[in-house]
């Protein structure tokens, strides 16, 4: 019989555990879902995101749930299979039909697959599934007793999350609430056969000229007979057929074609051609009838970690197709609380934000999960490399046999469902555990090489990372870079800049140093750094239900900030570099300027030394995004409203750059004495493959007038390297002959067009007058519907000019620094003739 499935999504019903009455029972709108939302709709628990809600929804952790469906038996012919199969089900869930347990589940990111063909024999019968899903907060309160001679500590949460595989965000995190979900999160379906595809696993092999490529495609067969079945294998380039073979069905189960590809159409990173995407697809076939088919998409690509000696230590970063790329882009965290509320559309909208912003590299962060099929089938399509680390995060995990056993069937399960994605480039085994290590002074000899002496140390999670992992990725993904954590660095401290990647936390964490000086505190790969930013107005809004509370310092605002320490963090930032302000719109948009001009620091020193002998290979800021409507790191909140902080990433990271800094002047070590002298340098970073020439120009304007100090100094036909930097001119300003405050601007024009500006203020912003800058926003006459065009000028130096956000709106730039004599032109996408004009405020209004 040909194969079929029912997808179980609705006439579900659940209940409190516990609650005996008579209508306990409460209706399931859709499957997948969590309690939360099921509560939510049943109006028996207010939204978490708005004001202290999160407070209120804590007694829904500390509950066990049951969910129940009726369903009548599929039709099926004798000697079929009928099979149950949940895709997640989060976490302690045990499974009942018809009042017999058939599956005990203990881990979140496993799927499932239940043979209940005898369970259902009886014809036309009516079946009962119930799922009791178990308090997590309960479950992991009782492992951690059962272990009490493993050291829990780590960061975030309670320490015995680590002994449960769960998401670990749900434990609350310096950024996400405590919302503890259960439920069937994941599609549950059932599924009749009497022979199907288990698998199909497409690899390819790219040669070194790029003439030919290798497609192997292996199908793995589910069928009690299969001497009679063919495998038939096809294939296809945007639908076109390329090839087919018919494989017999080998003793083992399994069949494999090979398929030579001439010129093949490579799959590249979004900036350096395009994401080409072949399908290969397998039928089994019975005495010519077709049972079952599965395809997958692929990509042809090269993927390698260059990991190699040079003067500034040991080289780390990502070389697709023989290029080198500089891999700045983000870090990503679960897009909500509530997952199966984030749905295929919203996940592609974020990553087409990434690659609107010039990002080509997302890091799926370790505390959160391995993501939906529709984030990386975005990923793949859109052309954002996908750093993909494994579900472990800052802390020290245990190994008890059963938990390594779960962590095992957990990462085979999740690579063999990911392996074909050619986004994905590198899997990595957690997320800050060995700093974790290093602050807790748990024991770690890198140079004892005996996994069982691991194991019976005071951190055998090493185990897992340097073992366990690296194996299964060998076995399963032998193709994909395996890297032990983030960050590491070959057994060195996890903060050694020469080797492997940091986390550069001493910007906001740690010593707290100058946002000016990030360049300066970079590694050979920059996987985590940030600076907090509150959200726009409409964002804070949403989560405020008085107006009482509209102001900096109320209980629901630092309620929404789940940082340790925020206040004195963000106001020493503030108080370091602008002019304070406690009206709230005001001090929102000072916060936003402080993460946009500490992005750009970083971006715009790190993107420079990828040209000094590749010194810094990427940087992936902390963090793209939010899982609930607050104020973090994020550098677009949660309605996918871009912060200010996520253009100036936009303006660094586009294709050919060019960039102006002075010399750090530490006001406040030499107590505001201002500088004698102010060396400066212009440079620019290209990602282009070939040598472009552009002509370069470099004013230097008074801040308080705008006039030029001097005359405007003009670079023609500058040579301007391929795939990396070019230094364009240094020099010394004079504050004793020039005492005014300077801007530097600069320009850089490729075939008669203005591809890129920079300015270089005078640190700190606080000390300049900003008042009364003469600009203008004007929109041009004759743009077309949809689309608006505003021209920008002014007449003194206007510092981050920043636009309203709206749903549904988008702006080619913000946090835009405007000079004298050069006009800006900023594209306006959404607005109707009918909507206000979108407002705008800069530093000093």
């Amino acid at each position: 019989m040909a194969f079929s499935k029912q997808v179980l999504s609705t006439e579900w019903t659940f209940k409190d555990r516990d609650d005996e009455t008579v209508d306990a029972w409460m209706p399931v709108q859709t499957i997948p879902s969590t309690v939360q939302q099921d509560l939510i709709a049943n109006e028996k628990l207010e939204d978490p995101h708005i004001g202290l809600n999160e407070l209120k929804a804590r007694w829904v952790n500390k509950k066990a749930w049951v969910y129940r469906h009726v369903f009548q038996r599929p039709q099926t012919p004798a000697g079929a299979t009928i099979a149950l199969v949940f895709d997640g089900l989060d976490t302690f869930a045990s499974v009942k039909l018809n009042g017999e347990t058939i599956l005990e589940s203990s881990n979140m990111f496993l799927g499932y697959r239940v043979d209940i063909t005898k369970a259902m024999e009886s014809p036309n019968s009516t079946n009962v599934l119930e799922i009791e899903f178990n308090c997590a907060e309960t479950k992991a309160t009782e492992l951690r007793k059962k272990d009490p001679n493993h050291k829990w500590v780590g960061l975030f949460g309670d320490p015995a999350r680590l002994g449960v595989r769960k998401a670990q965000y749900h434990w609350g995190w310096d950024w996400g609430p405590v919302i503890m979900t259960a439920g069937i999160w994941r599609e549950v379906r059932l599924e009749v056969y009497s022979a199907r595809v288990d698998d199909l696993w497409p690899q390819t092999n790219l040669a070194p000229d790029h003439k030919t490529a290798t497609i192997t495609a292996l199908a793995k067969i589910d069928a009690d007979r299969s001497e009679r079945h063919i495998a038939r294998f096809h294939l296809t380039l945007r639908g076109h057929e390329i090839a087919s073979q018919d494989i017999p069905i080998s003793d083992d189960k399994s069949a494999k074609a090979t398929f030579e590809v001439n010129n093949p159409e490579l799959w590249w990173p979004h900036g350096y051609g395009s994401q080409t995407l072949y399908e290969v697809s397998v039928s089994l076939l019975c005495d010519g009838n077709e049972l079952h088919n599965v395809s997958k998409k692929l990509g042809i690509r090269s993927a390698e970690v260059i990991q190699q000696p040079d003067k500034h230590g040991k080289s780390f970063f990502f070389r697709i197709n023989g290029i080198d790329i500089f891999c700045g882009g983000s870090c990503w965290i679960p897009a909500d609380n509530l997952l199966p509320s984030v749905s295929a559309e919203r996940y592609r909208k974020w990553i087409e934000l990434m690659v609107a912003g010039g990002q080509v590299m997302t890091r799926v962060w370790g505390g959160g999960i391995y993501e939906d099929d529709a984030f990386y089938d975005a990923c793949d399509e859109l052309g954002v490399l996908v750093w993909q680390d494994f579900m472990f995060g800052c802390g020290n995990y245990p190994v008890w046999p059963e938990l390594l056993e779960s962590v095992r069937q957990e990462t085979v399960f999740n690579i063999r469902r990911l392996r074909h994605r050619p986004s994905i480039v590198i899997y990595v085994g957690n997320n800050e555990d060995y700093q974790v290590q290093e602050e807790k002074g748990l024991t770690y000899n890198y140079e004892d090489k005996d996994p069982d002496s691991w194991l019976k140390s005071d951190f055998p999670a090493r185990y897992i990372y340097e073992k366990l992992l690296p194996e299964v990725v060998s076995e399963y993904s032998p193709s994909t870079f395996y890297h032990p954590g983030s960050p590491w660095g070959d057994g060195k401290v996890s903060s050694d800049p020469t080797v492997g990647d940091i986390h550069q936390w001493n910007v906001w964490h740690g010593t707290q140093e100058k946002y000016q000086i990030f360049d300066t505190m970079g590694g050979r790969f920059n996987s985590e750094f940030g600076m907090i930013g509150f959200p726009h107005m409409s964002t804070i809004e949403y989560f405020l239900e008085n107006e009482k509370d509209k102001h900096p310092q109320s209980q629901v605002m630092d309620f929404h900030n789940k940082a340790d320490g925020h206040e004195r963090r963000l106001a020493t930032y503030l108080v370091e570099n602008l002019r304070m302000s406690t009206d709230l719109e005001t001090y929102i948009y000072l916060t936003q300027v402080i993460q946009a001009e500490t992005m750009m620091f970083g971006y715009r020193g790190w993107r420079r030394q990828w040209g000094d002998d590749r010194k810094c290979g990427g940087a992936l800021l902390w963090q793209l995004n939010d899982c609930w409507p607050t104020i973090s790191w994020a550098v677009v909140d949660y309605f996918l409203q871009p912060k200010p902080a996520y253009y100036t990433v936009k303006r660094v990271m586009q294709p050919v750059t060019v960039s102006v800094q002075r010399a750090h002047h530490d006001w406040s070590v030499v107590h505001a004495e201002p500088a004698k002298q102010s060396p400066y340098q212009v440079w620019v970073a290209s990602s282009r493959q070939a040598v472009v020439h552009g002509t370069v120009e470099l004013r230097f304007l008074s801040v308080e007038t705008g006039k030029d100090l001097s005359a405007p100094v003009t670079f023609e036909n500058v040579t301007i390297s391929a795939n990396g930097t070019t230094d364009i001119t240094s020099g010394i300003i004079d504050h004793l002959t020039e005492p005014e405050p300077h801007v530097l601007a600069v320009r850089l024009w490729i075939d008669g067009q203005i591809v890129s500006r920079d300015v270089d203020w005078p640190q700190p912003l606080k000390y300049l007058d900003f008042f009364d800058r003469g600009l203008e926003v004007k929109p041009q006459p004759g743009t077309s519907a949809g689309k608006q065009l505003l021209v920008i000028t002014s007449q003194k130096p206007v510092k981050c000019l920043v636009f309203e956000e709206r749903a549904n709106v988008q702006i080619s730039d913000s946090a835009i620094d405007i000079v004298p004599g050069d006009e800006q032109v900023v594209e306006i996408k959404g607005l109707s003739d009918s909507d206000p004009p979108l407002g705008y405020r800069y530093l000093g209004q």
